[in-house]
């Protein structure tokens, strides 16, 4: 386990912890369609196979789960370090009985915390337009929108690019 406050504690996966990731990706995409760049058709069917999750858990190098009273209530990961030092905060996704408890900061937090340890010098994301709770989450988190020449902080015309800096802080 990674940490406990309260009725929240947060416990890293490894590749055989692929059925639990498994459950709590397609609830996710279930859920909330809007707020991921990949669909639920897309990890079903042909896609749904152990290789393949533990293939994702194992390519991903940092991959949480939280639990809210004992119950897996939400999930992130974090990308290796880019040669920049850019780390990639994905798979984000917090179940709606958990949501306004806590459990979107401490992920948010851990995947901060071992960028940090990674050292990384910045964590990335990027949130859907019109994604409000999330973009709010992490705006409460210290997520600026990134600062770029071409885009202005956007990604996609339909995604917007945060950016929290690491060694700033």
């Amino acid at each position: 386990m990674l940490s406990s406050r309260g009725p929240i504690s947060l416990r890293r996966l490894g590749v055989d912890d692929w059925q639990l990731w498994r459950s709590l990706r397609l609830q996710a995409l279930t859920e909330a369609p809007y707020a991921f760049g990949s669909s639920l058709s897309d990890w079903q069917g042909k896609g749904d196979t152990e290789t393949r999750w533990r293939g994702r858990l194992a390519d991903v190098p940092f991959n949480i789960v939280a639990d809210w009273q004992e119950t897996a209530a939400g999930m992130a990961s974090g990308t290796a370090p880019t040669p920049t030092g850019s780390v990639e905060l994905l798979s984000m996704w917090v179940a709606p009985f958990a949501r306004g408890r806590g459990v979107g900061e401490s992920l948010v937090t851990a995947v901060i915390q071992w960028a940090r340890q990674e050292r990384a010098s910045r964590v990335d994301l990027a949130v859907f337009e019109g994604n409000e709770r999330a973009l709010a989450l992490y705006r409460r988190c210290g997520f600026v929108d990134a600062d770029s020449d071409d885009d202005h902080g956007r990604g996609t015309p339909t995604e917007r690019k945060l950016v929290y800096a690491l060694d700033a802080r």
